[in-house]
């Protein structure tokens, strides 16, 4: 508790909360999001020639959605976190943080933290809009609790990132495009080996396990698997691999999370232990 509840933490909530700024995007948001719900239920309905919208539409509503709200995470985490450090550095005021009783750790997670609670206050902000697909059906709320949940953890993980290239680059701007190349290769440069490994590797049943390797990288993947089960059967069935894969991808990004995390905590004073 300690660790979490830090005055770094504590100010960061409070310059990030305080402006006017920030709750006037929190509404456009939302209100673009319910623009985009409105005008998918209505192009649907008009489409068939009746005002009635299925159960089949409303689960094509929510896997639309849902990959938006993925590709948002994946867009703005590393702009929230890809300066949290090297910002600090380039204000001067590194070595005056760097001088309180703070450690590493505590500064490390505070920052992290912070940076990322914006993105997940639009995230639960979002989950009612989420819940007009209840009034239609064809999605259960344990989906939509699973899908929540995967997107914390992709935030987190994606934010360690930021912090980590923040940590390790002086400059903000560089440090920012190092993390969107790192974003970027997981969502589309994966997808794109994926692709290629499952048309070169073979239709036989277990021809391949490198598809299945590619995919625990990929974060639209496993969400589709989430949404559509008969995916990732059809990826354990090409390459042998009967193992979840979201499992394996928690695994995977657990200990790219806390490599990332380790190596931001030891590098954010390099000629001091830390603590």
């Amino acid at each position: 508790m300690k660790l979490l509840m830090n005055p770094v933490m504590n100010k960061e909530f409070k310059l990030r909360f305080r402006s006017f700024k920030s709750f006037l995007g929190l509404m456009f948001y939302l209100i673009a999001l319910s623009i985009i719900i409105v005008g998918f239920i209505f192009i649907q309905s008009q489409s068939y020639g009746t005002n009635y919208f299925r159960p089949e539409e409303s689960r094509i509503m929510f896997m639309v959605l849902s990959f938006i709200q993925l590709g948002l995470i994946l867009f703005v985490t590393p702009g929230l976190t890809a300066g949290v450090i090297s910002g600090e550095r380039e204000k001067q005021t590194l070595n005056i943080l760097l001088t309180t009783t703070q450690t590493s750790a505590g500064i490390i997670i505070g920052k992290l933290i912070s940076s990322v609670s914006f993105l997940l206050l639009m995230i639960v902000a979002s989950m009612p809009i989420y819940s007009i697909v209840f009034l239609f059906g064809g999605i259960s709320p344990l989906q939509v609790l699973t899908v929540l949940g995967y997107y914390i953890l992709i935030i987190f993980v994606f934010g360690s990132f930021g912090v980590l290239f923040s940590t390790l680059i002086r400059r903000t701007i560089i440090s920012m495009i190092t993390t969107y190349g790192t974003a970027l290769f997981f969502a589309g440069g994966t997808a794109f080996l994926f692709v290629v490994s499952m048309e070169f590797g073979g239709l036989m049943p277990g021809s391949s396990p490198v598809p299945y390797f590619i995919a625990i990288l990929n974060p639209f993947i496993v969400l589709m698997g989430f949404l559509e089960p008969s995916l990732v059967q059809e990826i354990n069935r090409q390459t042998g691999i009967l193992f979840p894969l979201w499992a394996s991808q928690l695994i995977v990004y657990g200990i790219l999370f806390s490599v990332a995390l380790a190596v931001s905590i030891r590098r954010l004073r390099p000629r001091a232990a830390t603590k």
